[in-house]
C-alpha cells in the first residue's frame, strides 16, 4: 500500500466534498491518521468545456477519462465519482470497489414551487436529456435552455435571469449547504444512480480493494448496480432520456424505470420486483420497455 493513499477526484466543490466524505469514512473505518489519505484533484474535460451538451463532446467519459488514466498509471490509488456520471461500460482493469450510503435521489425545482406552477412558456435551464424530456412531458409549453456548470454556476445563471427555473439533484444541493433551496419533485424518477457516490480502484489492487470494501453500503450498491444494469440492457447513452430508481425491501429489489423521447411526447414506464441475486431482472425490464416502445422511442436506444 502506498503511503499516503492517493484519492483522485474532480476539482469541483461538490466533487471535493464527496472526496473528503470518502476520506473521512476510510479514516474512521481503519483508524487512519489525517495524513494517511491525500486528495488529488484532477481537472477533467467535462469541467473544462461548459458551453456544449455532453453528447456533442464525448459523453460521460468526459468526467472519467482523466481519472481513469491517472488510476491506471498508478498516479492515484482510487477515484471518487458521482455514480450517475460514470459510463455504464467501464475498463476491465477498473472496478467499482464501494459505494457509501446513498443520499436523497430526487431532483429539486428551483424557481417555482412545482412544474405546474411554472409560468406559461417558462424558460427552464438544464443540460440533462432526461430532465428536459420529463419537463416537456409535464409542460409542453416550456422552452428548454442549455444549462451546464457546477451547482454554484447554475444557481448564479438562474439568479442573473438566464432562465426562469432549473432542476438540480437534491443530493448535490444538500452536500453543498443548499438543502433548503427549491421544491423536491417526488413525481419524477431520477437519473439512474443519482445521489450515489462510487469509489473505483484497479482490479488487481487487492489491498486497496479490501480497504474500500469496509465502507461499502450493500443496499446502495445493490440498487445502483440494478439501475446500471438496466442502462446497459437498454443500450442507453448520454443522449437517451432514462429515469430509474431501485429500492431494497426485505430480500427483494423494486426497480422502476421510464424511457422517454427527447421531446417528452412518447414514453414507456415499467417496474419489476426481483430477488437480490437476480441481476438478470433489470434486463428483463429493459426488454419489456423496448418491446412496448414506438419505433421513434426505441431508436434512441441500442441494446
Amino acid at each position: 500500500m502506498t503511503s499516503p493513499l492517493r484519492l483522485g477526484t474532480r476539482g469541483s466543490p461538490l466533487a471535493l466534498w464527496q472526496a473528503n466524505m470518502v476520506a473521512q469514512a476510510l479514516r474512521a473505518a481503519h483508524g487512519l491518521a489525517e495524513e494517511a489519505i491525500e486528495i488529488v484533484p484532477i481537472r477533467t474535460t467535462g469541467d473544462k468545456v461548459q458551453d456544449r451538451p455532453l453528447a456533442e463532446i464525448g459523453g460521460k467519459a468526459l468526467w472519467t477519462k482523466e481519472l481513469d488514466r491517472a488510476l491506471l498509471a498508478h498516479e492515484i490509488d482510487f477515484a471518487v465519482h458521482s455514480m450517475k456520471d460514470v459510463e455504464t461500460i467501464r475498463p476491465a482493469e477498473i472496478v467499482i470497489a464501494a459505494m457509501p450510503p446513498r443520499a436523497d435521489t430526487r431532483d429539486r425545482l428551483i424557481g417555482a414551487d412545482s412544474l405546474v406552477a411554472l409560468p406559461r412558456d417558462a424558460r427552464v435551464g438544464t443540460s440533462s436529456p432526461r430532465r428536459a424530456a420529463q419537463v416537456r412531458r409535464a409542460r409542453p409549453d416550456v422552452e428548454i435552455l442549455l444549462f451546464r456548470g457546477n451547482v454554484e454556476t447554475r444557481l448564479r445563471k438562474l439568479a442573473e435571469g438566464e432562465a426562469d427555473a432549473t432542476l438540480l439533484a437534491a443530493a448535490g444541493l444538500e452536500r453543498l449547504g443548499y438543502g433548503a433551496i427549491g421544491a423536491p419533485l417526488d413525481e419524477l424518477l431520477p437519473a439512474p444512480a443519482q445521489g450515489a457516490v462510487g469509489i473505483e480502484a484497479r482490479a488487481d489492487d487487492a489491498e486497496t480493494l479490501k480497504l474500500l470494501a469496509a465502507i461499502d453500503h450493500a443496499p446502495t450498491s445493490l440498487c445502483v448496480r440494478a439501475e446500471r444494469a438496466l442502462l446497459a440492457a437498454l443500450g442507453a447513452d448520454c443522449r437517451s432520456p432514462v429515469a430509474a430508481l431501485a429500492r431494497v425491501s426485505d430480500d427483494e429489489i423494486h426497480l422502476r424505470a421510464d424511457i422517454l423521447s427527447e421531446d417528452g411526447t412518447a414514453w414507456e414506464a415499467g417496474e419489476i420486483r426481483f430477488a437480490r441475486h437476480d441481476m438478470d431482472a433489470p434486463a428483463r425490464l429493459a426488454g419489456q420497455l423496448l418491446n412496448r416502445a414506438s419505433p421513434t422511442l426505441r431508436a434512441l436506444f441500442a441494446p
